[in-house]
C-alpha cells in the first residue's frame, strides 16, 4: 500500500525494519517524477518502500492525488537514486547479460538478449520508460529494495 503523505528531508522512515536517512539518497541530476525540473531533498513522498522526490509542492500534491499515473516515472527515479535496484529483463523476466546495457532515462538497464534489447533501443521517450519501468515491466524484471544501512 503507498502511503500518501510528505515528509522533510530530514525525516527518518523505517523501511522493512532499516531506518533510512533522506540525506543518504543522492539527487545530483534527479527530475522531479512529474515535472521535468532538478528534484528538491525537501519535496518527497513515500512509495514502495522507498522515497520519491519533487520540484516543488504542487508536483507533490498531484502525485498524491494519483500515484498510479506517474508510477512509471516513480519506477524509473527508485532507480535513479539507488534505492531499487534490477534482477532480471525487464521484458522477458530471463537472466540479464552484461553485454546487452544500455541507458533509458539515465539509468544503466541490461537485458537478457540483444532482441530484447533491440526492442527498447527501436523506442523512445515515453515508450520507452513504458518498456522498462511501467508497473509490469518493474515487477518482471525483479527490481528490489537495495538494502540500507
Amino acid at each position: 500500500m503507498i502511503r500518501k503523505f510528505l515528509v522533510s528531508a530530514l525525516a527518518v522512515f523505517a523501511i522493512a525494519g532499516v531506518t533510512v536517512w533522506a540525506e543518504d539518497i543522492k539527487l545530483d541530476g534527479v527530475k522531479c517524477l512529474v515535472a521535468p525540473r532538478p528534484a528538491s531533498a525537501d519535496k518527497s513522498a513515500e512509495y514502495k518502500d522507498g522515497k520519491v522526490f519533487f520540484c516543488c509542492g504542487n508536483c507533490a500534491g498531484k502525485f498524491a492525488e494519483d500515484s498510479a499515473k506517474f508510477a512509471t516515472t516513480a519506477n524509473l527515479q527508485l532507480v535513479a537514486t539507488k534505492q531499487y535496484e534490477q534482477k532480471a529483463c525487464p521484458l522477458s523476466g530471463g537472466p540479464l547479460n552484461a553485454d546487452t546495457a544500455i541507458k533509458v532515462g539515465d539509468v544503466e538497464v541490461k537485458f537478457c538478449c540483444n532482441n530484447c534489447k533491440g526492442k527498447v533501443e527501436s523506442t523512445e521517450g515515453k515508450a520507452q520508460l513504458e518498456l522498462v519501468f511501467s508497473e509490469k515491466a518493474f515487477e518482471k524484471a525483479g527490481f528490489a529494495k537495495v538494502a540500507t544501512k
